[in-house]
């Protein structure tokens, strides 16, 4: 699989698929992504591979590190310091979103009140 950032400075490849894949609902991925909810799937760090420009990292908070196109602006990645052995990526940058899905909803409890969602993915008020 591949994707980028929507002006196409930064392009990137996966080998194999994500062990998971969720919709965050939180405040700090709504602010990030412009959005009402993030599609993030995960990856181990050594199954991403950078083939045009990197993201530049933005410390949302001390432990989390969110990548993004200084070009363009779009949101790309998301890193946990406590966990160096994984990167996240978001599913919308994939040339074929369709190839991940979510599995279940983080942070329901900012979910905004006007997003009625009808899946059938679990439901997490808060972390999993």
């Amino acid at each position: 699989m591949q994707g980028g950032c929507h002006c196409g400075a930064i392009r990137y490849q996966i080998s194999g698929r994500p062990f998971d894949a969720d919709f965050c609902h939180c405040r700090d991925c709504q602010k990030i992504t412009g959005a009402p909810v993030a599609a993030w799937m995960d990856f181990k760090i050594q199954q991403v591979q950078w083939i045009k420009g990197a993201p530049t990292e933005y410390a949302s908070s001390p432990s989390i590190r969110r990548g993004f196109c200084p070009a363009c602006g779009s949101t790309l990645s998301y890193r946990s310091v406590a966990h160096p052995d994984y990167l996240t990526l978001s599913i919308t940058t994939l040339d074929a979103p369709d190839a991940v899905q979510p599995s279940y909803h983080l942070f329901t409890d900012s979910q905004v009140g006007w997003l009625k969602l009808a899946d059938t993915c679990q439901r997490h008020p808060g972390a999993r």
